[in-house]
This record gives C-alpha cells, structure tokens and sequence, in this order.
C-alpha cells in the first residue's frame, strides 16, 4: 500500500511510514506535495492510489496511461493535476480523423516572406491531456512517440524541443473496442505507469453527488506549484540514493520475468530504469532520501504490468498481468532495508 502524505491544521508534514517530521528543506517539500495532493482531492473524490501514483510519475518525469470505464474520474484527474501546476496545458480529443500535424504541429509557407513558418501542435505544452488515445489511428499515436521519449519533435527535419517539465497524461475506454486501435508495444513502453481507477464505493459516490451537484469544482482550483519548483523537486528525486543490494533486487525481478513461464515478453531496461526513478520518487513523497524495498514493492504492478506480455498458458488461465507481476515479485528474497 502507498503510504499516505497528511497535513494538520497547523501546516505540519510527515510521512506516516516512520511517524517523524521531517525539518528543513525536506519539510517544505512535503508541504508542496500534500498541497498538490490536497487540491486534487477538492475535486476527485477518493482515488487516493491514482492521485498518489501521478505525483510520482510527475517527479519522476514519467508519462501515465489511465484505463477503464467511461465516467469514473480520468478525465477530471487530470484536468486537476493540470490545474494545480502553474504550467501550461493543453487537451486534445483523439478521434479517428486527428492526423499527426495536429500534435506535433507543421509548416506553412508565407508568401509575404518567401519562408516556411512553424506552427505548433498541441504538444508544445508542459502537460498534455491525450484524452481516448485508442481511437486514433497508429500513425498518429506514433506521432507521440519522439515527444514522450526524447522531449522534442521533428517536422520537416527541423527538431523542436518541448517545453520543460513536460508529462503526457492519456486515457482510454478499456470496454469499448469499437473504432479503437490498441497501443503498440513500443507506445506502450514509453508511458512509466498504467492503471486503472476503478469505482467508488457508496460515501464516495454520495460525496460526488454532493460535491459536483450544483457544478464543477475545477472552477475553483487554484495552482499551487510552479514550474521552477516542480523542476527542484523533480531533480531532488534523481539524487534519492538507491543501495547496490535495491540495484540486484530490481535486477533479480528483471531476469525472472525473462525466465517465468507465464511470461512472454519480459521486462526492458528501459522498464526497470523507470521502476528506479518510480521507487525515488516514491522515498521523497514519503520524507525519505533513501530506496526501502517497500517503494519498489509498491509501484511495481503500475510500472511492470503493461511491459511484459503474457504467454498463451497464462492468458487461457485468465491470469492478469498485475497478477504475475505480484506473484513473481513475492518469489523473490527482499533485501535488507538500507540507509
């Protein structure tokens, strides 16, 4: 379970994993944090899993993929994250006619200055809204590709880069497959977390009823984080030290995946360098500047799940992919926690 960040009434942050406040510069960045967090819950009623595992992908510098049924919060999810940061946003609805241009954007020749002038696609934004990514075509999913990996986009040979920080948060409706493309491999591996929010339980949905009755609360959001101190902490996440006996035990569920029989496709590096960052990000939500085995632990399913395929055994098994993943990482003896 993740554990939780709390605020008092009087200000005061700590982590709930050890009870102790933390001081100094610490303390004021669990403060940002809870604040974040704290406004997302004005409007999205629980889902404190799915609020917590965006802050993390956020620090991490990593890309979310939300799955599931229409009318159960993505949408709004993100709108307030991106509300919450003073960054600016942009939303694009993929259907089956958006074409590549319209994300990355695209030359026009100007006849009054005989050149070619670049006009931006709804990529060149710090947060990017990919609302319903599965109906449009491959050719314009790839065109997210570049973007989600190397920061930047080609048009015409020219490279432009992407504003900084920058995360794409994208939905899709995981019933409905008519009209749909399913994400290739390769677009897949290039968002850091994917997972599902599920439905609220009867008090939430008697707050929705109350909360979101008479309007949206998104109106009233305000942000409370901006650019320069989203990049501190981003930064301050990378420098969350790791212990050589974490670096094995992530190694370890690696090559297990490469080997386990219900199992396909195992894990990329590429996966598990974002299960490195992931695992970082997590310490310094939780007030700590170092791995515990538990972080990794934690984000494990939300990172690895959508990385491996699964083989035909296991899938006429009806087994998940979250399932092995867990089952896999519980064969594997836990290192001793380090400091």
């Amino acid at each position: 379970m993740v554990e939780r960040i709390r605020v008092s009434n009087g200000g005061r942050t700590m982590s709930s994993s050890t009870g102790a406040s933390p001081s100094g510069p610490m303390k004021e960045d669990l403060i940002k944090l809870a604040q974040v967090l704290k406004n997302i819950h004005q409007v999205v009623v629980g889902q404190d899993l799915a609020c917590e595992l965006i802050l993390i992908a956020l620090l991490s510098s990593g890309h979310v993929l939300m799955e599931d049924v229409p009318g159960t919060g993505k949408t709004t999810l993100a709108s307030t994250l991106a509300k919450s940061l003073s960054l600016s946003f942009a939303r694009i609805q993929f259907t089956p006619d958006v074409m590549p241009s319209d994300i990355t954007g695209f030359n026009v020749y100007n006849p009054r200055s005989g050149e070619f002038e670049f006009h931006p696609g709804a990529v060149m934004c710090h947060v990017l809204l990919a609302d319903e990514i599965n109906r449009s075509s491959p050719k314009t999913q790839s065109a997210l590709l570049e973007a989600m990996q190397d920061q930047q986009v080609t048009v015409d040979s020219q490279s432009y880069p992407l504003p900084s920080p920058f995360i794409v948060l994208a939905t899709q409706n995981s019933v409905e497959q008519l009209g749909t493309y399913p994400l290739p491999e390769a677009q897949l591996d290039r968002f850091m977390m994917k997972f599902s929010l599920g439905y609220p339980n009867i008090e939430e949905e008697i707050r929705i009823l109350k909360l979101h009755g008479e309007g949206s609360p998104l109106t009233k959001i305000q942000s409370v984080l901006n650019e320069d101190e989203l990049r501190a902490l981003q930064e301050k996440a990378r420098q969350v030290y790791c212990a050589d006996s974490l670096h094995l035990y992530m190694a370890q569920i690696a090559q297990e995946s490469r080997q386990d029989p219900d199992i396909k496709l195992g894990i990329s590096p590429r996966g598990l360098l974002y299960l490195l960052q992931g695992a970082k990000s997590r310490a310094l939500i939780n007030g700590r500047d170092y791995i515990l085995p538990q972080d990794i632990q934690a984000i494990a399913p939300y990172v690895l799940s959508h990385r491996i395929v699964l083989s035909e055994s296991a899938q006429l098994a009806e087994r998940s992919a979250e399932s092995v993943i867990r089952r896999l990482i519980a064969s594997i003896p836990v290192p001793p926690a380090e400091a």
